[in-house]
């Protein structure tokens, strides 16, 4: 099982790989002129920020359950309990 932080130390070719060969895509939400991709990898969700204007990778990061993006999450799937109590 990778760690976020072990994840978190990859370079970004080494994160995409490792979300498309060993995370679980969940699901896609609009974001600000985002898409922004929910994995789970190992007991982490990550967050993929693509820029579809420019056709790059923004951002890969954790998600952040404390940040308002979470109500897109919440009014769409299921999360764990703990990921929605903030």
């Amino acid at each position: 099982m990778i760690s976020w932080l072990d994840f978190h130390a990859y370079p970004l070719e080494k994160k995409i790989k490792t979300l498309y060969e060993r995370g679980t895509f969940i699901m896609a939400i609009r974001y600000y002129g985002h898409k922004v991709n929910l994995y789970l990898l190992g007991n982490s969700y990550v967050e993929v920020f693509v820029n579809h204007k420019l056709g790059t990778i923004d951002k890969i990061s954790l998600l952040d359950c404390a940040h308002s993006r979470m109500k897109f999450y919440a009014d769409q799937i299921k999360l764990p309990q703990q990921l929605i109590e903030y």
